[in-house]
């Protein structure tokens, strides 16, 4: 359990760019570096991820503690992943009116010049792995046209259900092939479903501040597919109306510069809902957010492995992995390039930033102060 914390809590420090590219960290560290996973397994969590509710980065970080540690083990890489983000946020929405706007200004900058790194050598990453055939390569990059001219959670979703339908006509292995499928039938996990409806009902029987915060953040979590970004929209519908517009902007912004999941956002706005008592309000919101990801895990992630393993669905699974390299081509273009790439020295920056990143020749650490550190001066500047 010390390991798998220890594991997470360092990429929970410097895991920067979202889940597009947590989803290259998480490969990096326990597929080529640790081994805890092959390729198959790692796959098929991620084609997993894809099609539950909830924080997608977190809930494959989430199921490898699982494989790794049992339930215990999950639980441990969820608190070292989100544990820097959750602090970070917390003490933002406490103290950020203490911090001078040009340092906030220029940090943000900075890291999302890095995000656009970070998230293209995801890309590049994923896309040797996912695509190496003429038609997994030609299906990313038409997943990701269609989610550029319709950038909905239904144009996500009609794309891997597509993806998936095409996968399972063309993909899938010959007869000849050796089967992967694991031995045993489906096992259903039924209590961590019995939680779920639980816990979403809660709410509507017992009152006060703290269970409506619940309430509005539980949902969040049990209706958002894809997190990240997606989230935002909903939690503006949810709770928006309750804070100022400048707290909302701010707390957006700040989930996109520091590290780790960007459903941290919870803990910032929490703590904003609840000013009486803002670590419990961070707290509570933070877990609401998370849990219901994490409870789907938990009750279809052995049925998952099994049925993805058959060999009649390991075409579908390959088309849903190159639907979601598309997927993370088209976050890298919008929102990430977009809000960060606007001029000839953006453009000077990001470029020669990625070719440090692939280079290996600063570590990761090195390249977030230093683009906070340039963002900076160039705010001043």
């Amino acid at each position: 359990m010390q390991d798998i914390f220890r594991q997470f809590l360092v990429l929970g420090l410097v895991s920067f760019g979202g889940p597009a590219a947590h989803v290259g960290y998480f490969h990096r560290r326990f597929v080529e570096q640790l081994k805890w996973l092959d390729e198959a397994e790692f796959a098929r969590l991620m084609a997993l991820t894809q099609f539950l509710p909830g924080p997608a980065s977190s809930q494959l970080g989430f199921a490898i503690g699982r494989v790794r540690g049992g339930v215990p083990g999950a639980f441990a890489a969820f608190v070292g992943f989100t544990l820097p983000s959750f602090l970070m946020m917390a003490l933002l929405a406490i103290y950020a009116s203490s911090l001078p706007e040009w340092l906030q200004g220029g940090a943000i900058t900075g890291l999302k010049w890095l995000a656009v790194m970070v998230v293209a050598d995801a890309v590049w990453n994923m896309g040797k792995r996912f695509c190496a055939l003429p038609l997994t390569r030609a299906l990313a990059v038409m997943v990701a046209a269609l989610l550029l001219f319709w950038p909905t959670l239904s144009g996500q979703v009609l794309a891997l259900l597509a993806a998936a339908a095409l996968g399972w006509k063309a993909l899938r292995p010959a007869d000849d092939q050796p089967a992967t499928a694991t031995e045993g039938a489906a096992v259903w996990r039924w209590k961590p479903l019995l939680l779920f409806a639980t816990l979403a009902l809660v709410p509507m029987v017992l009152g006060g501040s703290v269970w409506a915060l619940w309430g509005d953040f539980f949902a969040a979590g049990s209706l958002v597919f894809g997190g990240g970004h997606v989230v935002l929209p909903l939690l503006q519908e949810l709770v928006g109306s309750q804070l100022e517009p400048d707290q909302f902007l701010t707390g957006y912004a700040a989930a996109q510069a520091v590290p780790g999941p960007m459903f941290s956002l919870a803990a910032y706005l929490g703590a904003a809902l609840l000013p009486a008592s803002p670590w419990l309000g961070a707290l509570t919101a933070t877990l609401a957010i998370f849990l219901p990801g994490f409870l789907l895990v938990l009750g279809v992630m052995e049925g998952w492995q099994w049925l993805s393993s058959r060999p009649a669905l390991a075409g579908a699974v390959a088309g849903i992995n190159a639907a979601v390299v598309g997927l993370l081509l088209a976050a890298l273009y919008q929102p990430v390039f977009v809000s960060a790439v606007n001029g000839f020295w953006d453009w000077v920056v990001v470029l020669g930033g990625f070719w440090l990143l692939r280079s290996g020749k600063l570590p990761l650490w090195g390249m977030v102060l230093g683009m906070a550190g340039l963002g900076v001066v160039a705010e001043v500047l």
